[in-house]
């Protein structure tokens, strides 16, 4: 029995990167010999196995064949005979595909070292394409490591998956929990650029796709559904659809919406936003890709727009409550909030109250974050600060200020009931905002 440190660990550790988690593979064993040593087995599709002290993963080596479509499809094979590199074969990429001994001798069948140093993301063998996890893979790897570019194999091979319909088999908690690890890396538009470049972002996130401007020399073929298409990727037809979605200049100096909003996913990686922020980040715009094209580049009614795509992204792909509600706010108010240094005291609270800042004040925190995003994610704005926080953090604080208690018994005490009372504590708090605003001896 010889046991190897595999995957990711290896990798990091080359690149002089943390190493996060390790995972094992065993070759020459039995589950029996494993269970006899102390190893809990916990593996339900094949033979893995915690080790009795450190927790960690260890894995019978194994291949895999293909039997139907999709990442469920496949019946593998776990037996003594089963050798290192066969086991290393049915990895993704070949920077996964090095394994290292007790002594730290490298086993890298594969050439993954010289992809390291020249900074490629390469699929090991032809067997990639029978798992469609491995296109979210490959482009979250490039969200984490924005210098690697994708082999031009690698990214023919998953735009021939994406074309079969092999992409069509991945199952919405899947999709999501790549989205979501890719939102956090370093650089989560690489994700999405991978994503479009191989066509699967048309499929799995087709709002996010089309907004976009064509491509040079007509119309994109990704803006049009597939025949045959599971219902999972493509949402119900809004409105008249766009060309792409240009935006004014004035405003937005890098025009393409498309390119606006991967500013703005890397503007909330570099500002260190939760998951919840950065999925608000990526929906917050999606109403524009549904402007009718003779109204452009002004995108009126595209909050609301917005906030009607993302539920339907939401519920396709499951997205957790937390992450959903922030995003939707943000999709409604964006626009508001941006402009609410022109607002007064009773526009201000009325905003505040829909956002739901006075019960929810860190979860205000969080959309003033995702609009801060917004407006630095622009050609030249990058280094201004975010105006209105200030401004809304004082508006909030006086609002919050009011005694609502004393309010509501003071109504009481005078005959009022229900929403008379609401009222009242509205105009309380719109009082308090303005007096909180008003310059010094106004």
């Amino acid at each position: 029995m010889k046991i190897y440190m595999v995957g990711g660990a290896v990798r990091d550790a080359l690149l002089g990167r943390p190493v996060q988690d390790r995972d094992w593979v065993v070759v020459g064993a039995t589950p029996e010999e494993l269970v006899a040593q102390g190893y809990l087995p916990v593996g339900r599709d094949f033979p893995v196995f915690l080790h009795p002290e450190t927790r960690e993963e260890y894995a019978l080596a194994r291949t895999e064949r293909k039997t139907a479509r999709g990442y469920h499809g496949f019946a593998f094979h776990a037996a003594p005979d089963v050798t290192l590199e066969q086991d290393l074969a049915r990895r993704d990429l070949t920077i996964n595909a090095i394994a290292q001994d007790a002594h730290g001798a490298l086993t890298d069948p594969y050439h993954g070292r010289q992809d390291l140093q020249q900074r490629v993301l390469r699929h090991v063998t032809g067997a990639f394409r029978e798992d469609p996890v491995r296109i979210l893979r490959v482009a979250r790897f490039a969200a984490r490591f924005a210098d690697f570019s994708v082999a031009p194999g690698t990214l023919a091979l998953m735009r021939e998956m994406v074309d079969s319909g092999e992409a069509d088999a991945l199952v919405a908690e899947r999709v999501w929990q790549e989205l979501a690890r890719g939102l956090m890396e370093a650089r989560p538009s690489r994700m999405f650029e991978v994503l479009r470049d191989c066509g699967a972002l048309a499929r799995l996130l087709p709002e996010v796709d089309r907004l976009w401007g064509p491509p040079e020399g007509g119309a994109s073929a990704r803006a049009t559904p597939q025949a045959g298409m599971n219902p999972l990727h493509w949402p119900r037809a809004e409105g008249p659809r766009s060309a792409g979605s240009p935006q004014r200049a004035e405003y937005h100096p890098e025009v393409d919406t498309g390119v606006h909003l991967m500013m703005v996913l890397d503007m909330s990686a570099r500002l260190a936003a939760p998951l919840p922020v950065r999925f608000a980040c990526l929906t917050h715009d999606l109403g524009k890709g549904t402007t009718p094209a003779d109204v452009l580049p002004r995108h009126i009614g595209h909050e609301e727009r917005s906030a009607r795509l993302l539920k339907g992204v939401s519920e396709r792909l499951r997205v957790p409550a937390d992450c959903r509600e922030l995003a939707d706010v943000v999709a409604r108010e964006h626009g508001n909030l941006h402009r609410s240094g022109e607002f007064g005291a009773a526009a201000l609270v009325r905003l505040l109250e829909r956002c739901d800042a006075l019960r929810r004040p860190q979860r205000f925190e969080q959309v003033l974050l995702a609009c801060e995003c917004d407006a630095r994610g622009r050609l030249g704005f990058e280094e201004r600060p975010y105006a209105p926080r200030e401004r809304l953090r004082a508006a909030l604080a006086a609002a919050q200020s009011v005694a609502t208690h004393e309010v509501a018994l003071q109504a009481q005490s005078a005959g009022a009931r229900g929403p008379e009372i609401s009222r009242l504590i509205h105009q309380a708090r719109i009082a308090a905002v303005a007096a909180a605003l008003a310059p010094d001896g106004a």
